[in-house]
């Protein structure tokens, strides 16, 4: 049997797996920052491309290509590069295709740090960018009827949890002569699939749910490998956000039992939800997964599964919200996401503490919001845990 044929749990221990002349068992690490050669002509030939063999640690690594291949073979896209962080990615994927004068479009509800590179950072350099509500086709089509060179959109939303039409949203770019850029942190590679939908690029933090353990920052994208090959490696080579090889042999392991911790912690993440929908200290449970998600249907065609991650509103506002937090004794109170152990953050004063206020309030980003992602304990233990925190 070959790799194409293995299905994606197989892919997820198998795939990309190169062994060293000692035949381990565990993917090795390589750590090194160079690699040497037989002789001057050996050199001079790699750094032409006449052959095909790693020449430095920023422009590739054994245990870093395993990562790539392992993730690129689970996602089903041609080509793979990894980053340093996730906001490494985000940023490779737009800036190796845009210059002066260029546009992109954009969906208004983003994480904090996307928020900033594209109402901020872009236009710096002479990029026009417009944000629209992302659940709004008229909008989007209004916007790209000036056709556009890029487009990006995260779906579900950090931390609104909005869902966007993907497809759609990919028909409407096309048209207009963009390249499609999705952020599919919130779903995972485990969830959902938009490659498949029509978009071109996807862009990952693999701290959240590859690794899944809070141990390490990395990043990927994915897409052709013209796309990868041509514009993304001549950026990020002469760039530098390079994986280093330990957090890439973290997030090779951690693929392995990706599916299994999404698939608990989303399946956690539904029961949380229906049990604490309609508790009368809070005004609001936003979760995919829930029927009473505005974009419920939506989701579970694009999705799997509602996610890993809901909102609370708490009555009372920001010293409410923070009275909860504070009162809980099982969930962490941390900004990440996507990890074994549950943790809850108040956005409006950590990751979007620099989008305006009244950007914020356009987002539903209010002082009682507070983003809670599932890990994998007994969701009956996460339940007591919010339940007792609500009432203090």
């Amino acid at each position: 049997m070959n790799e194409p044929s293995w299905r994606p749990d197989t892919l997820a221990v198998r795939g990309g797996v190169e062994r060293s002349q000692f035949d381990e068992t565990a993917e090795a690490i390589y750590a090194t920052s160079g690699f040497v050669y037989s002789s001057a002509a050996e050199a001079e030939a790699a750094f032409s491309g006449d052959i095909d063999r790693f020449v430095y640690g920023r422009y590739g690594n054994p245990t870093v290509a395993m990562f790539e291949e392992r993730l690129r073979l689970i996602e089903g896209a041609e080509a793979c590069l990894a980053t340093a962080s996730g906001m490494a990615a985000v940023w490779a994927a737009l800036a190796c295709q845009l210059s002066a004068g260029d546009r992109v479009v954009a969906s208004r509800a983003l994480f904090g740090s996307c928020t900033v590179v594209i109402n901020e950072i872009l236009p710096r350099f002479g990029i026009e960018t417009e944000v629209v509500d992302g659940t709004s086709l008229d909008e989007w089509r209004n916007a790209l009827a000036r056709g556009a060179n890029a487009v990006f959109l995260e779906t579900p939303s950090n931390p609104g949890l909005e869902i966007i039409d993907i497809g759609a949203v990919c028909e409407l770019a096309h048209e207009a002569g963009a390249t499609v850029v999705v952020d599919n942190i919130f779903a995972s590679p485990v969830l959902q699939s938009p490659l498949a939908m029509g978009a071109d690029v996807i862009v990952y933090s693999a701290t959240k749910h590859i690794d899944g353990q809070g141990r390490t920052l990395g990043g990927a994208i994915l897409g052709t490998r013209e796309f990868i090959e041509d514009k993304v490696m001549p950026f990020t080579r002469h760039t530098g956000p390079s994986l280093s090889p330990f957090n890439a042999w973290v997030f090779v392991k951690g693929l392995e039992t990706m599916r299994l911790r999404v698939e608990h912690s989303a399946t956690s993440a539904l029961k949380v939800a229906e049990a604490l929908e309609g508790h009368e200290r809070l005004v609001s449970v936003c979760f995919p997964g829930l029927p009473s998600h505005p974009q419920h249907g939506l989701a579970m065609r694009q999705m799997s599964a509602g996610g890993t991650v809901l909102t609370l509103t708490v009555e009372g506002g920001k010293d409410d919200a923070f009275r909860m937090l504070d009162s809980l004794e099982l969930v962490d109170i941390s900004n990440n996401l996507g990890d074994s152990k549950s943790l809850i953050t108040h956005p409006a004063t950590t990751t979007h503490r620099r989008v305006k206020p009244e950007m914020r309030a356009q987002l539903g980003i209010t002082d009682g919001m507070a983003r809670l992602s599932i890990g994998l304990e007994d969701p009956a233990d996460i339940i007591e845990d919010l339940e007792q925190a609500l009432r203090g």
